[in-house]
């Protein structure tokens, strides 16, 4: 079984400090700049509606959401959601992540290459996330890991095809976040939102969140890349 499989544990034990060290680490740095008030005073909401007004976005709305950093962008709908924290406050972390989401609106009207796949990989990314791990789970219990022929080898196959679409979607939103912090960024410095102190903390706060896009992503392909060479070497025996 490969829970007993040394390589397996070592990748669980890498991948839990993949997920658990990012998450506290842009939690420590929101909370930290979330302390720190910028000069000018806006809230998130205020700077979230004025950079959207000035990109033409006067028909994208800025509501608030419930939940601890539930920031994001809903292209569907098209509008911006900001956490309470984000929208009532005038904080660096603040600004910054309301100024990140309105970068994903830019993008969305944009027509920004990378969304637009983004976009067209969800349903297959969610199937494969689901069915996936259950389908290699399945194949374990058919042979994987010892002579493996026949079916165990095809439920294996197909558990790794269907896996691999959700770690290229991990993969696919790394330059879509990326690109929506580079936009916020320029967008704070050009437009004078923030002073460079106050700059360098929306830098700080922004890095911290990409980097749990990045760890994510590695995490998934390290998975990925233990059941390919597991499925080879099934077939080699």
């Amino acid at each position: 079984m490969f829970f007993h499989d040394p390589l397996y544990m070592v990748i669980m034990l890498v991948g839990g400090a993949l997920v658990f060290l990012p998450q506290l680490w842009v939690k420590n740095t929101v909370a930290r700049f979330s302390e720190v008030r910028t000069a000018r005073g806006s809230s998130g909401q205020s700077v979230a509606r004025r950079i959207l007004d000035e990109h033409g976005l006067r028909d994208v709305p800025v509501e608030m959401v419930d939940g601890f950093l539930s920031d994001h962008y809903d292209p569907g709908q098209r509008v911006v959601r900001l956490s309470p924290e984000v929208y009532q406050g005038s904080s660096v972390a603040s600004v910054a992540v309301a100024a990140h989401e309105c970068g994903h609106a830019i993008q969305h009207v944009k027509g920004f290459y990378p969304v637009v796949v983004r976009s067209s990989l969800v349903p297959l990314a969610n199937l494969g996330s689901q069915m996936g791990p259950i389908l290699l789970m399945l194949a374990v219990f058919l042979g994987l890991g010892s002579k493996m022929g026949g079916m165990g080898f095809y439920v294996a196959l197909a558990g790794v095809v269907l896996y691999g679409l959700a770690v290229a979607f991990h993969f696919v939103t790394l330059p879509v976040e990326l690109d929506a912090s580079g936009r916020a960024l320029k967008v704070l410095q050009g437009n004078y939102y923030l002073n460079q102190d106050e700059l360098s903390g929306a830098k700080k706060v922004l890095t911290a969140a990409a980097f749990t896009y990045v760890a994510t992503a590695l995490y998934a392909l390290m998975e990925l890349l233990y059941w390919v060479f597991r499925l080879l070497g099934s077939r080699r025996d």
